[in-house]
């Protein structure tokens, strides 16, 4: 059977509805009404494998804020939903991207235990179109919060600023897919020596 998270977020700023499954081809439909965020979140679905629809409405009269981080954090709850009991999974996975001058390296323990480190170039260009370049961070960790995952991202050289923020998601994408995916040697083995995750 395939893994499906499905989330529905409604507050006095946003309505966000997330849809996600780990099992899928790569098939997204994203709609937040921030041009950049939607394509980062393509590039999620795209690069995991992981069917992905999100539909937000949010307060972008004020600005673009809420709407990213309760995205993240739907996001975020629909992953761990679609994980379920973690059985047969491999848990762990890292991938290294470059994108030009870019590089991220990202590595993700499907843990239970919420937990981010991350670092990307200093001087960034502040905003990408209408996107705030500091809300990566704060994106990863709503995400993280709400998955209950470790997360380690590292940008450790970067220029452009959209090269420097895709190559994070591209990267995370596909840790996400390496560590969630079922590992054959494992079957009905919870991947924890304590016994829970």
């Amino acid at each position: 059977m395939n893994r499906v998270g499905r989330v529905e977020r409604v507050t006095k700023e946003t309505s966000v509805l997330v849809e996600i499954n780990l099992d899928g081809t790569g098939k997204v439909d994203v709609s937040t009404g921030v041009g950049f965020y939607d394509h980062m979140l393509d590039q999620l679905g795209r690069h995991g494998l992981f069917d992905l629809t999100v539909k937000t409405e949010g307060d972008l009269h004020i600005d673009s804020h809420h709407t990213i981080e309760d995205t993240a954090l739907a996001l975020g709850a629909a992953f761990k939903q679609a994980l379920g009991d973690k059985v047969g999974i491999y848990r762990f996975g890292n991938c290294t991207v470059p994108l030009d001058e870019s590089l991220a390296q990202v590595t993700v323990d499907l843990s239970g235990r919420p937990y981010l480190v991350h670092t990307e170039p200093e001087n960034m260009a502040p905003m990408i179109g209408e996107y705030d370049t500091t809300m990566t961070r704060h994106i990863l960790e709503s995400f993280v919060a709400q998955a209950q995952i470790a997360l380690h991202v590292h940008v450790p050289y970067g220029r452009n600023a959209h090269h420097i923020v895709e190559c994070q998601f591209k990267a995370l994408a596909r840790a996400l897919r390496y560590a969630s995916e079922r590992d054959p040697r494992a079957a009905g083995i919870l991947p924890s020596t304590k016994g829970a995750l």
